[in-house]
């Protein structure tokens, strides 16, 4: 008989009634992680180190700049661009909102940001102990944002999306809104052309078959296709 595996599904209905379930990561996974992600941000301020060493002055500035950059904005980059730093890509999760959605830059600065109040007293002591009392294994920064961490074995429901190059949301989409352009994705093989062609218009603003390509692009984005 298989262990129960400690991490679970998250499951919940969005506002157009479809099901979504999220296999949120416990936290070895988050903890290994966090590991190769430390590795490779301190061998990148090593390499940095070597080559302003010569630098004097304005050289320790730099590095110190660097540093933070590395500490901080690391993640909130990755996190936003790929949904996931390099160290969870290799364990196969993702960040994402409650509702599913790729994270974005708010929400990712105050997960990120909120990892000095999960550290204390010492060696991330209070974000374990959160994760280990919530049931979606969510650490201060998680609550605060909205956000979970998930498998990206849900990013496998793109296949039955259009194929088409994902192109990334413009501002000021919903998160409603979002999940609307999903499912319209995944149900415009089951439509007649030219309510594809209506129901894109109403989603995108273009017209015909650029509204068409325009919602599957971005629904490929959302679905992590890119």
């Amino acid at each position: 008989m298989s262990a129960t595996p400690l991490d679970t599904v998250y499951a919940f209905e969005t506002p157009e009634g479809v099901d979504l379930g999220l296999r949120t990561a416990g936290p070895v996974p988050r903890a290994l992680a966090w590991l190769i992600d430390g590795v490779i941000r301190y061998a990148v301020l090593a390499g940095l180190s070597l080559a302003i060493a010569r630098l004097a002055g304005f050289g320790v500035g730099l590095f110190l700049v660097m540093l933070f950059l590395m500490e901080w904005l690391y993640p909130v980059y990755f996190e936003v661009s790929r949904g996931a730093t390099p160290g969870k890509r290799v364990l196969g999760l993702l960040v994402v909102h409650d509702n599913g959605t790729p994270v974005g830059v708010p929400a990712s600065l105050i997960r990120n940001l909120l990892r000095v109040v999960d550290f204390f007293p010492a060696l991330y002591a209070t974000g374990l102990a959160c994760v280990l009392i919530n049931r979606r294994f969510k650490r201060l920064g998680d609550l605060a944002a909205g956000t979970l961490v998930i498998y990206a074995d849900r990013a496998q429901q793109a296949a039955a999306l259009p194929i088409v190059d994902p192109r990334p949301l413009p501002a000021g989409v919903s998160t409603d809104e979002q999940r609307a352009l999903l499912d319209f994705a995944e149900r415009s093989g089951t439509l007649a052309s030219a309510r594809v062609e209506e129901l894109a218009e109403l989603l995108t603003g273009e017209h015909g078959t650029r509204a068409v390509q325009r919602a599957h692009s971005y629904a490929n984005w959302l679905a992590r296709g890119r």
